[in-house]
């Protein structure tokens, strides 16, 4: 998500570090291009934030869904029947086989599933299991009730196996990249602190994260506390394209975000779990600052880091800006075998996010 608060903190010293402890590795968490079943959505409703909230982002899912059936199941949350019929209907009048669509009636708090929901992972027999982490509205900031709740009933609906640490660990899929092979990336910001775990130490949390991730090397960052709503999540500006590529922005660019110069340094620097250089990929910022479909002109850039990787499309956020064209370029080098998309996320953004915080894959 994207700055919403201007309230400013330090954190602690930025720190890399390995977590020997192999042997406490029980589920291992895919990266997000390995083969996906299906992806999750969940779609923008009326009953927290009114008509015009929802009416404003339909566009982008419906784009969403459009592009992902043809590669992968998506898989539709609705807060209740009469909101399926709603969406079937903006389906269908948008030429959608529905074939690739399926639906679940929860009720959910807003739209971001990256955060709240179900994160998939295998355990040692490569059995997928759900795990359930804490979600508390990024520290009490936001409704979280509904959402929090989302992962336990996929999990029964599925007949999933689930994992509940909701008292071990407030966690947002947000917060954590992983690069499939041992490696988390993560800003202290929004996982050490006093509004989501409070006085829960580094090594706790590598101990938490080893044993239920599947990481032993931890690239942490210092982050910006209050900065923005999510206490700067990591998938906002650095990303793991890959098992060995990371994607972020250049140094200019990372400082417009208000990343702190020590975490550029170390995220430039920055090795996987043998000590190897990732390659490093930077994408612009957009030339502007932001302007919504409806004309509200946001005072800040836009980040086409937060993108997601589906099975044949890859969803680059777009801005109507002419870096939208360059960022969609470099990303299409990086997935030759699949589709670059631009879906518009200018009304979005302006609730605080794009592409990858309202998506979350399940591995097939």
């Amino acid at each position: 998500m994207i700055p919403l608060l201007t309230i400013f903190s330090s954190c602690q010293k930025n720190e890399e570090s390995i977590q020997p402890a192999d042997t406490a590795i029980i589920y291992t968490m895919p990266e997000e291009s390995a083969r996906h079943e299906g992806t999750w959505l969940q779609w923008p409703h009326q009953y927290q934030y009114g008509t015009t909230y929802r009416n404003r982002l339909d566009a982008t899912w419906v784009k969403m869904t459009e592009e992902l059936t043809g590669g992968e199941k998506v898989h539709i949350i609705a807060y209740d029947e009469q909101e399926k019929i709603r969406i079937t209907d903006l389906l269908l009048d948008a030429g959608i086989s529905l074939t690739n669509v399926d639906f679940k009636i929860y009720q959910t708090d807003d739209v971001w599933v990256r955060d709240n929901g179900p994160i998939y992972v295998r355990d040692k027999k490569g059995q997928l299991i759900i795990e359930d982490w804490g979600f508390n509205g990024w520290g009490k900031k936001a409704a979280y009730q509904n959402c929090n709740l989302i992962p336990s009933k996929i999990a029964n609906d599925q007949n999933t196996t689930k994992v509940d640490l909701n008292k071990m660990m407030v966690n947002e899929g947000g917060a954590v990249e992983v690069d499939g092979s041992g490696t988390l990336l993560a800003t202290k910001s929004a996982i050490l602190n006093n509004n989501r775990n409070p006085d829960m130490t580094q090594a706790q949390a590598e101990a938490i994260f080893t044993k239920y991730l599947g990481v032993t090397r931890f690239i942490w960052l210092k982050g910006k506390a209050g900065l923005e709503i999510t206490d700067m999540h990591i998938d906002g500006f650095a990303r793991f394209g890959n098992t060995t590529t990371l994607v972020t922005m250049n140094y200019d660019d990372l400082l417009d975000w208000q990343v702190p110069e020590e975490d550029i340094n170390t995220l430039y620097a920055a090795t996987n779990k043998n000590g190897k250089p990732y390659h490093i990929v930077k994408l612009p910022l957009t030339q502007n600052n932001v302007e919504t479909v409806y004309g509200k002109k946001l005072p800040y850039k836009g980040s086409y880091v937060n993108y997601y990787i589906g099975n044949k499309k890859v969803l680059v956020p777009n801005y109507n800006d002419p870096n939208d064209a360059v960022a969609n370029r470099i990303i299409q080098s990086l997935y030759p075998n699949r589709t670059v998309v631009g879906i518009d996320v200018r009304n979005l953004y302006a609730n605080g996010g794009m592409i990858h915080c309202v998506t979350q894959q399940q591995p097939q």
